[in-house]
């Protein structure tokens, strides 16, 4: 009875798993179980207006009969003239800017492929059917009355270069607009040699006979959709985030968001705004010491925007003033978002085990240093650990090889009193008595480490440095899937290995499951990056051969 009550309670069990792992599916439009996929909301057309942010001044995105956003105090998107869009190329990215706003519309990083299409790059940002992310810019009026350019803002754009020479350290555009009222935005992109960064400077001239006291807005406005290829497996953050000296590094749901439950830091003299996504981060920065306010919007259905907005001062008739900016578009480097302004590596997300994954990271950039190979980097770091751990995990070995070998009069104890479960317990504990076993000896110093390899496993999803980054043979990206599932089945055969070479658990549902889980794990690594599956199929082998040796020298091989 007690047996198939266990049962009944597993098949509840995994059946919960199933309908979570289906429900999880329908919510983020991935095909479900038992049914059609789930569509998602459709990213805002190439046609329709991005919205900006919509509090306190910022021009706000309202919704109108069809559907196109319509700026108060700026023409709609109709009767704005048609726009000029400019192509800025460097060595390392391809951008796409129109003269509307001066807004960055396209932004590809031409040293990574894509990971659906290896022929294309990836694009990061992008105004598209599907796809919108766009970096804005533009001023606030702070008297009523009075309409100063913004993202929207037709503007003309300067001649120039607009690919980077031979020699040249840079390539930059300039975009400018005349207000009526004589006030003059010249807004300019310099795009660097070998960098993502994008100098950015907005240069206000009041020609108008009256005072005006502008604010600059910088934001990045996105869908709410994930990243194309994003995988069911295993999680990663998308979405807007903020730092502050004061709060530190916040990650904003997009739901929260709508919801208005965000709280964002306080206005300070530091700080940043980002959108962050798998592998990829937009940012933009203020020099340290200028003052800024944080703020983020739902300007349309699905499109959210985030920002930094700053003071530019009181401007009297015929005077001007510049604020230079950066805006970050490119890959999660740690160290080189880290050199760029305080707590911008953060957006590398590793979770809860920071601490641990940080020391982790720099230990493996060594090895790759050393080595000159990602894979081979990852193997080593999994030998230094064990060997680490050596003596704590010997002390696990050698209590399960304890527990096998008495397994044979524990299995035997349990048939003779399956009829009496209290003596069954004390007969038991009896046993593990006299043969001086710990019957935790085997989990704990195990779980002691664990935190140590969930902060790597951390570091490897999230490291952009594991894209396109081969290993040996067939491995050409270790962050991709194996193209031939070989890893995964030696991870699954492993982990079955293991199963054999650990004691029998005297419950027989158990035991059944002991020899389930490792196959229901393995079909989730089929769908996991090849560098993942290399780091467990290594500790698994290690595992296992120090496991072995100590059942060799206890004589418990094969009980």
């Amino acid at each position: 009875m007690t047996d198939i009550r266990r049962t009944l309670l597993w098949v509840v069990f995994t059946m919960s798993l199933v309908l979570l792992w289906d429900a999880w599916n329908k919510h983020n439009g991935h095909p479900t179980m038992f049914g059609m996929p789930t569509a998602k909301p459709a990213a805002s057309a190439a046609g329709t207006t991005p919205g900006a942010v919509a509090a306190s001044g910022v021009p706000a995105a309202i919704a109108s009969a069809g559907g196109t956003p319509v700026q108060p105090g700026v023409p709609t998107a109709a009767a704005v003239p048609a726009s000029e869009t400019v192509t800025i190329e460097t060595d390392v990215v391809r951008a796409t800017l129109d003269s509307r706003g001066g807004t960055v519309v396209g932004l590809e990083l031409l040293k990574y492929a894509d990971q659906n299409d290896p022929t294309r790059q990836v694009k990061l940002l992008d105004q598209s059917a599907t796809r919108v992310y766009l970096a804005q810019s533009g001023l606030i009026a702070q008297t009523a009355g009075i309409s100063l350019p913004n993202h929207l803002t037709p503007m003309r754009v300067l001649p120039g270069e607009r690919q980077l020479g031979d020699k040249a350290s840079e390539v930059s555009v300039s975009f400018e607009s005349t207000t009526p009222e004589g006030l003059t935005l010249r807004k300019t992109l310099r795009f660097p040699r070998g960098g993502y960064t994008i100098g950015v400077t907005h240069e206000v001239v009041n020609g108008g006979a009256t005072a005006v006291n502008p604010q600059l807005y910088l934001q990045l406005s996105r869908d709410g959709n994930k990243p194309e290829g994003e995988s069911s497996f295993y999680f990663t953050f998308t979405g807007p985030a903020v730092y502050s000296e004061a709060t530190k590094f916040k990650k904003i749901d997009f739901g929260d968001i709508t919801k208005d439950k965000v709280q964002l830091p306080a206005p300070a003299k530091d700080g940043w705004v980002a959108m962050v996504q798998h592998y990829f981060t937009s940012a933009w920065l203020l020099p340290e010491g200028a003052e800024r306010e944080f703020r983020t919007a739902k300007v349309a259905d699905n499109l959210f925007s985030v920002a930094l907005v700053t003071p530019l001062g009181d401007l009297a008739p015929g005077a001007s003033t510049t604020q230079t900016a950066t805006l970050y578009v490119g890959p999660q480097e740690e160290y080189k978002l880290a050199a760029l302004a305080p707590g911008l590596e953060l957006v590398k997300d590793y979770g809860w085990l920071t601490i641990l994954s940080k020391p982790l990271f720099w230990v493996l950039t060594k090895l790759h240093g050393f080595l000159g190979n990602w894979g081979w980097a990852i193997i080593s770091l999994v030998v230094l650990l064990k060997i680490a751990f050596y003596w704590l995990n010997a002390s696990a070995y050698r209590s399960m090889a304890k527990m096998k070998a008495i397994n044979p009069k524990v299995m035997e104890m349990r048939e003779r009193l399956k009829d009496k479960p209290q003596q069954m317990q004390q007969e038991m504990m009896r046993i593990y008595r006299e043969e001086k076993v710990n019957p935790l000896g085997g989990c704990l110093p195990i779980v002691a480490q664990m935190p140590f390899f969930i902060a790597l496993y951390w570091v490897l999803l999230s490291s952009v440095e594991m894209r396109n980054a081969p290993w040996i043979g067939w491995i050409h990206d270790l962050a991709a899937v194996d193209p031939f599932y070989i890893l995964p089945i030696l991870m699954t055969a492993s982990s079955l290995f293991q199963v054999w070479l650990n004691p029998t658990p005297p419950d027989p549902v158990q035991a059944k499951m002991m020899w389930i889980m490792p196959l229901a794990f393995g079909v989730m690594f089929f769908f996991f990056p090849a560098g993942l599956v290399l780091y467990w199929l290594t500790n698994n082998i290690l595992s296992i051969a120090q496991q072995w040796f100590i059942n060799k020298q206890l004589g418990v091989i094969g009980k």
